[in-house]
């Protein structure tokens, strides 16, 4: 080692000092002191080299002195202290989960029952009913509701702050943040209000001052001249004006002194937790009193002062959500006023309280009504427009509602969610074929300026209140254009192909075909089938072909760029404010100007011409959903009408009236699902042909050769993938039947049926739940390998590696799961019981008791490895006086180039394994810093009694 130096201190070899070569580096960079490693290592935190990755390992060393087997004595004692550890942390868990999962939700329900039960009994008895076990389970899981409903709340009210931060508040509440009399001069011309942030417009005149709309709702403008402030109080308050100029109530940025989720939950082992468990349960009840219950009451008040309803006697459905928006209502109207007077008054402060609460209660009430009225309205209107294709009435809809009020709510709100995503994505889509400017009229959700949150804190209840009814009214004549007229076309042409079904008597079950569908079959068909791409040309064709009839392609899709023009386009030219409809628009609405409005011709009879263009736009609809209502349900049919050799499910037309039995009719689902695949594998071929044929006779054969190339080298491949797809979820579902659901559901005097589809439906579900949280999990073989096998996709698939990795594997441990106990309850045990009752419940019970087993044997592995590693830890803790680095061995390395490193080997006979030295790292590592903060490093003596006498005869070579 002459010459060799530290790559850290620059130092050579010393006797009390040895240089080490740690990792795979080699040259001037190769050898390192240990103290000077574990000097870098405590200030970078990390255990590996930083230049080629490899993980530093180390060798204990132990006192001389240490017997081969410790005395029992030393491990009871560790043993009692490792326990009484555990039932400390056990205990201190314990308190944390009671307090967090049992008293913070039990109080917070109960607190929130004896506010809204308005009686003086409960108030008398509530210290009891606290701490009361009666329906404690149902009252903590209530009570998780109401936490979950503050804590949202909370985060809403610290997100609109952010909003107000960032956005600034609307023009009324800034204008009088700039009125603050600062000084006298900049009082009697109050600054402009900044405006909320948008895309800047440029070529875009200012609208008239007198076109922008005025909220009647929030206070008026003060005049431009300052009157209402004026310069003598800023003079004679200078100090106050500029203290209240500097307040603000939503200065929230001073943050707890280094709280983490640890600290805040008890996990740290502290009890500071208690502390914050009182102010969550104080913070929730200050939530359920200001944001439920005082709203509440004044609505409850309102309505009964207005006679509207009798106390106790509610005349309709959700009395309480509908008292408690009215009274956000009076709330909202009161603040209003109590900010007039505020403004009269010139009290600052208080007015911007009054503001900042307005808007509170603004945002709150308008994305309600945008959220959940909205697309209520619209699941509602969809349901009633639908009526006829379900062969119901409104009577019907009456009774499921009386039956589930809260159930169908839910659903007619998700379906009108649903209606209003699609139909914004639809808007977008027409945006990207449409000339800019068209669709002046609706909101440009793809706009990077675009923030509802800013226009609710900006514009003003009747502009809210406008766009509200024009939503209403364009979703409203779309559904009746694309639902209910091709209904009445349907019956009126083709009375016998309604109403569809939506209960079928098929030989499958309905609940695993509908759990197919979701999990593959419709998630595969909107990836793989181009829709989008399809419809978007679909819409450039249609517009095309009308803007042609109609002569107004300059206006629906804009002017053509000629061939001999310069790429760069011209610069936009906007019209005079009037003189077309996105101008028209520029003057209505400053702040919805449409982006990038392109200038277009107006051809004579331009009114006439739209009125067309709005009728063929009609008829378009209707007739394009009546083709999409039929076409996929009828080719269902039909197909599944042929895989059910041959029968009609169409019923003849006389049948009804002539009383013969009607063939029954399979699940809509289901037909519509194989039609609309039928159709897009005809699209999909038809696009196809007509891109190819073109081509010419050689480029067709050629691709005829390369399409069946490639289906020959996956042949094997798809084979195995549909294989390992049908077996695994086969036997996943088949295995959780025999031990959950034959045990609890089967009664001990029947036979279980297996319904081997359905555990195959079901099986898929918890095969992707399965792999989901494997890939959530710890890293371990089965993750590696699903993440390989994601990685490589289906182009670059490893057969050989999945059959080797995942198939033998999971199908080799689900058999064994499935042929053992069935082998012992069929064929061992039965010689040993001969009772048939005693052999039918041993069937029923093996799977569920051989889990069991598994489980057990789970834990006391587990128990196992940690009494070896508390063991591990007694020894090193009497006997451990430090550790040695151990060497790379880059010997070996040379002998095997293409083999892996060995970590933990070092160089001669010394040799440590990684096992050990992961046990011994923590002990070591504190020993070691002990030893190398000493100032004097000891070395350990080369006698018989050391377990590390390897380590000796290396220090003897070097």
């Amino acid at each position: 080692m002459e010459g060799d130096i530290c790559r850290v201190c620059r130092c050579e070899a010393q006797s009390d000092r040895p240089l080490f070569h740690p990792c795979i580096c080699t040259g001037s960079i190769k050898w390192i002191h240990q103290d000077c490693l574990m000097q870098w290592m405590r200030y970078s935190r990390k255990e590996y080299c930083e230049l080629c990755g490899h993980r530093f390992s180390f060798t204990p060393i132990y006192s001389p002195d240490m017997p081969r087997v410790l005395p029992l004595k030393y491990v009871a004692k560790g043993l009692l202290s490792s326990v009484g550890t555990a039932v400390k942390y056990w205990i201190h868990y314990t308190l944390v989960a009671v307090a967090w999962l049992g008293v913070v939700p039990l109080t917070s329900y109960r607190t929130y029952r004896f506010l809204f039960s308005g009686s003086i009994e409960m108030f008398l008895t509530l210290p009891i009913e606290m701490f009361s076990t009666e329906n404690i389970t149902i009252d903590v899981f209530r009570g998780c509701f109401v936490v979950t409903c503050t804590l949202f709340t909370f985060i809403g009210l610290v997100w609109l702050r952010e909003q107000i931060i960032h956005g600034g508040g609307p023009e009324w509440l800034e204008r009088d943040d700039e009125q603050a009399p600062e000084a006298a001069a900049a009082a009697a011309e109050p600054a402009a209000p900044e405006p909320a942030p948008r895309r800047p417009l440029a070529n875009f005149p200012d609208p008239p001052a007198d076109n922008v709309p005025i909220d009647p709702a929030e206070p008026p403008a003060p005049p431009a001249d300052g009157a209402d402030e004026p310069p003598e109080a800023a003079i004679n308050e200078p100090e106050a004006a500029a203290e209240e100029a500097n307040w603000n109530p939503m200065e929230w940025d001073r943050a707890a002194e280094e709280l983490t989720w640890e600290r805040l939950l008890g996990l740290d082992g502290s009890m500071v937790f208690l502390e914050h468990v009182f102010w969550v349960v104080s913070l929730n009840t200050a939530f359920i009193v200001i944001f439920a219950f005082c709203p509440y009451s004044i609505g409850n008040f309102l309505i009964s002062f207005l006679g509207i309803i009798t106390p106790g006697k509610p005349l309709m459905h959700f009395h309480g959500l509908l008292t408690t928006l009215l009274g956000y209502c009076v709330i909202g109207i009161t603040l209003v006023k109590l900010h007039a007077i505020a403004r009269f008054l010139r009290w600052r402060r208080q007015r911007r309280i009054l503001g900042l609460c307005y808007i509170v209660v603004k945002v709150s009430l308008l994305s309600v009504v945008e959220i959940g009225v909205l697309p209520l309205v619209c699941g509602w209107w969809l349901d009633i427009c639908s009526l006829p294709m379900f062969d119901a009435t409104l009577k019907d809809r009456k009774a499921s509602f009386k039956a589930a009020p809260g159930t169908s709510l839910f659903i007619h709100w998700m379906f009108g969610m649903v209606y209003v995503y699609y139909f914004a994505s639809f808007i977008v889509l027409l945006r990207e074929v449409l000339r800019p400017g068209v669709l002046w009229f609706l909101r440009n959700l793809n706009d990077p300026d675009f923030s509802p949150i800013q226009e609710m804190i900006h514009l003003s209840i009747p502009r809210h209140m406008r766009r509200l009814i024009s939503s209403v009214i364009i979703f409203g004549s779309a559904v009746l254009l694309m639902l209910w007229a091709p209904i009445q076309i349907l019956k009126s042409f083709w009375p016998t192909f309604l109403p569809y079904t939506l209960s079928g008597d098929s030989e499958v079950n309905e609940l695993s075909l509908q759990l197919l569908l979701l999990q593959f079959v419709l998630p595969g068909f909107f990836e793989q089938s181009h829709t989008r791409i399809w419809l978007k040309g679909l819409v450039r064709i249609w517009c095309n072909v009308v803007a042609r009839v109609l002569g107004i392609k300059s206006y629906l899709l804009g002017a053509e760029v000629r061939p001999n023009e310069d790429d760069a386009a011209p610069p936009r030219q906007q019209p005079e404010v009037g003189a077309g409809l996105a101008a028209a628009h520029q003057a209505i609405m400053h702040r919805d100007v449409p982006i990038g409005f392109q200038p277009y011709e107006r051809p004579p009879f331009f009114a006439v011409r739209l009125i067309g263009l709005l009728m063929l736009m009609c008829i378009s609809l209707s007739v394009g959903s009546l083709a999409i209502l039929t076409i996929p349900v009828w080719i269902g049919r039909h197909g599944m009408a042929l895989g059910s050799m041959g029968s009609n499910i169409t019923p003849p037309p006389n049948a009804v009236a002539a009383g013969t039995e009607t063939p029954a009719r399979p699940h809509e689902l289901y037909t519509t699902a194989i039609g609309t695949y039928l159709c897009w594998i005809i699209s999909r071929g038809i696009a196809v042909a007509v891109n190819l044929f073109p081509q010419g006779r050689a480029a067709v054969i050629e691709r005829v050769k390369h399409w069946m190339s490639v289906a020959t080298s996956y042949a094997m491949a798809a084979i195995v993938f549909v294989h390992m797809l049908g077996v695994i979820p086969l036997m996943f579902g088949l295995l959780l039947e025999l031990v959950v659901v034959i045990p609890l559901r089967v009664p001990p005097d029947q036979t279980p049926v297996l319904f081997l589809w359905q555990d195959w439906a079901l099986g898929v579900l918890y095969t992707k739940i399965a792999c989901a949280l494997t890939l959530m999990g710890p890293d371990w073989a089965l993750k590696r390998a699903i993440e390989q096998a994601y990685a490589d996709g289906l182009r670059d698939m490893n057969l050989r590696f999945i059959i080797r990795e995942l198939g033998i594997p999971v199908i080799t441990c689900f058999g064994l799961a499935l042929a053992i106990p069935y082998v012992i309850a069929h064929s061992i045990l039965p010689v040993f019981f001969t009772n048939q009752m005693t052999r039918t419940l041993i069937a029923r019970e093996i799977y569920p008791f051989f889990l069991l087993i598994a489980f057990v044997i789970g834990i006391v592995v587990l128990q196992v490895r940690q009494f070896k590693k508390l063991y591990v830890a007694i020894k090193n803790d009497k006997y451990l006086v430090g550790q040695r680095l151990v060497n790379y061995d880059h010997q070996r390395k040379k002998r095997r180039p293409s083999g892996a490193t060995e970590e933990g080997s070092s160089s001669g006979p010394t040799s440590t394994t990684n096992t050990e030295t992961e046990e011994n790292s923590e002990a070591a590592a504190a020993a070691a810093e002990a030893v190398v903060d000493d100032g004097n490093e000891r070395e350990p003596r080369a006698d018989a009694a050391s377990v590390d006498g390897p380590v000796m005869m290396e220090e003897a070579v070097q």
